[in-house]
């Protein structure tokens, strides 16, 4: 019988030499890499991969900063504030962004003004001393910074780059993007920075310049990280996140290009601890120049207006209308005398379009028709009873408050099987109004709740159809059964405004 082969006491030495040689050879593509020589070794069956680019990006950032520095300045208000005993430790000029109860990101975004020394509640008025940063925007000393800064401003100052403090007043600031514009009082030839044309890519280069802590002028850098952030600080959240570090104090201060223009007026930061975390926010040039400009000559900003309650498309309530795709913004409530009600549209309609530009949903759809401006005539198309159409309109101009409905009382309960809510007619309720059906008690752990419903809402319409009493709800649902549809669209109303939601037609399924 024949004997296997010895094993070759040299086999294992070969196979470490060659092991060894695949790593010197990994090594050394790896330095090449490093020295900006691209290496790619493909198998044979892989796809193809994405080429490495040469390094790129400034060798120092020097010449940038000394060009724009000397525009860049710290802004330190007194206030006068007016505070009750709930108002919270950030003031009434310092906005924060707005969560729902009990939202566990709502401690981590904060403001970065610089505060000064902290006053006890219930102080009826208080004074106060805040500081920021801001930048220069034209040789006669207009200076762009954040509304929450200079907001109960009582006494503004600027220290420029040379060390000057300058008087200064606030020529108008805008609540809703947290811009204000300031004028130095003393006549001079200032050193401004400009605009960016256009908007940075994410990746691109970014530098930040500002006051934190009181520190005076500061310089960090990093890279736009994302656009289009929403982070609920106010109805026309657009803002870049940037890595460049901030911190309280550079509130107002402008994020440079690599070109030294301003692309962004920095406003807000998300934190654990209060200090920056390489997560920043900053109102893009486009958002910012366009309210300036307005700041600038008017004094306030005026905003086109629809008059329209509005909400995102869920993947169910697209299902429920007929829609293939959930872009687009949903209106609850088309408010009476408004130019929508003018132009025809109503609940139910969806916005797919402004002047033929789609619209991805309702923040998209509030910033074209605000940027707009009143006056101005539209076309919208929108999508109603399974097709499209278009209505032209009129915009009107965005009113400075507006009323929200009541939140009812507890109400007799009426118990609607399956869905864990128990109903009561609104008209049994002072202050609910006289139509819907009132959520009296609800389950948290329900299909309702999951779905959005909450206590002290009012179911107004099922399927379209009003409803009165608890069994139209019971009704539209076995009809939605019956018919082999998955949902059924119901329209609330909350203390919140008016809104859809879409309530699966088979609890149990």
């Amino acid at each position: 019988m024949q004997q296997p082969a010895p094993l070759s006491p040299f086999r294992p030495a070969k196979r470490r030499v060659r092991a060894r040689a695949a790593l010197l050879g990994a090594v050394a593509s790896l330095a090449l890499i490093g020295a900006g020589v691209n290496v790619y070794a493909l198998a044979p069956d892989a796809p193809t991969q994405i080429q490495a680019q040469p390094a790129a990006g400034p060798a120092s950032f020097a010449d940038i900063v000394d060009r724009v520095k000397p525009a860049v300045v710290s802004v330190k208000v007194n206030t006068v504030e007016k505070v009750s005993d709930d108002d919270d430790d950030e003031g009434e000029g310092r906005r924060k962004p707005r969560f729902r109860d009990g939202d566990p990101l709502e401690r981590f975004f904060r403001r970065f003004g610089e505060e000064g020394m902290p006053f006890g509640r219930g102080a009826k008025p208080r004074k106060a001393m805040s500081q920021g940063s801001g930048f220069v925007i034209s040789a006669d000393g207009y200076v762009v910074t954040n509304n929450h800064v200079v907001a109960n401003a009582s006494e503004v100052t600027v220290t420029l780059d040379d060390g000057r403090t300058l008087a200064a007043r606030v020529v108008g600031a805008d609540k809703k993007t947290d811009l204000a514009l300031l004028k130095i009082a003393e006549g001079g030839n200032f050193k401004y920075v400009t605009w960016a044309p256009g908007a940075p890519r994410i990746g691109d280069w970014v530098i930040a310049v500002g006051n934190p802590f009181g520190l005076g002028g500061t310089v960090t850098a990093g890279i736009v990280s994302a656009r289009g952030r929403d982070i609920g600080a106010g109805p026309y959240d657009d803002f870049l996140q940037i890595d460049a570090p901030v911190n309280r104090g550079n509130s107002g201060g402008p994020t440079f290009d690599a070109k030294g223009q301003v692309v962004g007026v920095n406003t807000a930061i998300f934190s654990p601890s209060g200090g920056s975390v390489g997560i920043g926010f900053a109102i893009p040039a486009e958002v910012a120049q366009s309210v300036v400009a307005s700041l600038k000559d008017n004094g306030s900003v005026t905003r086109g207006w629809i008059g329209v309650q509005i909400q995102p498309v869920t993947p169910e309530i697209a299902d429920s209308l007929g829609l293939k795709a959930t872009k687009g913004a949903l209106v609850a409530e088309a408010q009476a005398n408004a130019p929508a009600v003018a132009a025809g549209l109503k609940a139910g309609d969806v916005i797919t379009a402004v002047n033929g530009e789609r619209i991805d949903g309702p923040r998209e759809l509030a910033r074209k028709i605000a940027a707009a401006g009143p006056n101005r005539s539209v076309q919208l198309t929108y999508w109603r009873d399974g097709a499209e159409k278009s209505a032209h309109i009129t915009l009107g101009k965005l009113p400075e408050r507006e009323a929200r409905a009541e939140r009812p009382a507890k109400a007799e309960k009426s118990t609607l099987a399956g869905l864990g809510v128990e109903l009561a007619p609104a008209a049994s309720l002072p202050g609910a109004g006289k139509d819907g059906v009132v959520v009296a008690d609800i389950d948290p752990e329900g299909l309702a709740a999951r779905k959005g419903l909450k206590t002290g809402d009012v179911i107004l319409e099922a399927a379209g159809k009003p409803v009165a009493r608890p069994s139209d709800i019971s009704d539209a649902l076995a009809a939605a059964r019956k018919e082999g549809q998955k949902a059924v669209l119901l329209r609330v109303k909350s203390a919140d405004g008016v809104r859809f939601l879409a309530l699966a037609a088979n609890p149990a399924g």
